[in-house]
């Protein structure tokens, strides 16, 4: 019995996590959004960071649906973070840490495609 309780109160502060989040990212949208129109242009890296916002609000909605965070979401969303990072300190980084950025967003591009390797080959049985 307590049990139980216990799990549905961890499932509760799960979803209000969730929503925090998930309101969090919208009202960083509309700043970004707000900015741009200020700014009256738009920069790859203003483009970005908008595509980093809608990948963390679809990971919140695969959450809420399936109960599972897909693992992959996170691993794109840190790509796209490194991409931008990139782009907005290309000019002030030296050589090396130019590669260590561009290494670590290939690391995560090949975590991607091992794990895609293994939903295919491996997939998962109804009781996992």
């Amino acid at each position: 019995m307590l049990k139980k309780h216990a799990f549905k109160a961890l499932e509760i502060v799960e979803d209000i996590g969730l929503l925090v989040i998930a309101i969090a990212t919208v009202i960083a949208t509309g700043a970004e959004v707000m900015t741009m129109v200020a700014a009256q242009k738009v920069t790859l890296a203003d483009l970005l960071l908008m595509f980093i916002y809608l990948e963390v609000l679809a990971m919140v909605g695969v959450y809420l649906q399936s109960g599972k965070l897909p693992i992959r979401i996170p691993l794109y969303i840190g790509i796209v973070a490194l991409a931008r990072y990139l782009i907005l300190d290309m000019k002030d980084m030296d050589t090396w840490r130019m590669l260590g950025t561009a290494g670590a967003a290939l690391v995560l591009s090949i975590t991607v495609l091992a794990i895609r390797y293994g939903h295919v080959h491996y997939p998962y049985t109804k009781d996992d």
